[in-house]
């Protein structure tokens, strides 16, 4: 089991258009969850929208981590959720071919790899709206 987990979705209203996401990061040993609402601008693609919502999520664990004094390395995280394109652009599975996407992609790596081991696992996207509401 890892230490925590998240859950992330993005979106846009038009594509590209008003881009959203939001994330729900939960610590496993105690079941303490926080979830974010986030704004991304008005000419985002629901793709930058998903990883611009992973990255967030990332940076808030990695925050919360060093804040409590320790190091971000010690900690495992799974990674959900329900863009095919992302989780296998992240696991390098499929070629990122977007000029716009591939500075995302390399933030998310540059992320994952201040934490310890990581699982990505995708999921249904009517488990995410299940647990975000979008």
């Amino acid at each position: 089991m890892t230490h925590y987990t998240i859950v992330f979705d993005g979106g846009s209203r038009g594509n590209p258009g008003v881009g959203y996401g939001s994330y729900a990061l939960r610590r496993n040993r105690d079941g303490k969850l926080r979830k974010r609402r986030l704004r991304f601008g008005e000419q985002v693609t629901s793709n930058e929208a998903e990883y611009q919502a992973l990255i967030e999520a990332l940076e808030d664990l990695i925050g919360t981590i060093r804040k409590a004094g320790r190091s971000p390395k010690d900690f495992s995280v799974e990674i959900k959720g329900d863009s095919r394109l992302i989780m296998h652009q992240i696991e390098g599975s499929w070629k990122t071919k977007s000029l716009n996407l591939m500075p995302l992609r390399d933030k998310v790596e540059e992320l994952l790899a201040e934490l310890g081991p990581f699982e990505l696992t995708w999921q249904p996207r009517r488990e995410s709206v299940k647990l975000l509401g979008h």
